[in-house]
């Protein structure tokens, strides 16, 4: 499938597909906990972020990688005027957010950290755990290619994004939140 079939099959379709490389795949529903998590890092970003006059955006905008990849993140932050007038992809984000469930670990990990950091304007990746206190962040050093690795699991640890004087809690996004291990997504 061409980018331009692709984007024809979204618009007129009830659910969301990534496209990665000429192949599209269906995006799954998510748990309670999931689409709560992703309320509440959301709200966290879009405090600090919306007064700035950047965006934040959740789930059912798409991100250009690439011509050949169109994931969904869970949560976008872009401060790229382009991107705040555009319509429908986000192609200058500065943060992206996964919500880590069962099935979409190993692709959180793999592929989409591998496609991820190739964004020029992305500065930080973090993903998050649905199923424990466990927050993990990627974060480009300024100036360079090269992205330093910090895990977060205890909730008074605080994740730092420097380069955007911004603080968030695992407190703030684990908040009322009860773990269930065992369900699979």
């Amino acid at each position: 499938m061409t980018v331009e079939e692709y984007f024809e099959l979204e618009e007129q379709s009830e659910i969301r597909h990534e496209y990665y490389d000429g192949e599209v795949y269906a995006m799954a529903g998510t748990t309670l906990n999931h689409n709560r998590i992703v309320g509440k890092v959301r709200n966290l970003l879009g405090h600090h972020f919306l007064p700035c006059g950047c965006d934040v955006f959740s789930e059912n905008v798409k991100v250009k990688v690439s011509d050949h990849y169109y994931p969904y993140p869970d949560v976008i932050v872009t401060c790229a005027s382009k991107d705040i007038s555009g319509t429908y992809v986000v192609e200058h984000p500065s943060i992206l957010v996964e919500v880590v469930s069962k099935n979409s670990e190993a692709k959180d990990r793999g592929l989409k950290l591998q496609q991820y950091r190739t964004i020029p304007s992305l500065r930080y990746y973090l993903l998050v755990s649905q199923f424990e206190c466990s927050v993990d962040l990627y974060s480009r050093r300024e100036g360079s290619d090269l992205w330093t690795y910090c895990g977060f699991e205890h909730a008074e640890d605080v994740i730092c994004f420097e380069v955007f004087n911004f603080e968030m809690s695992l407190k703030a996004i684990y908040e009322n939140i009860t773990f269930e291990p065992d369900i699979v997504q």
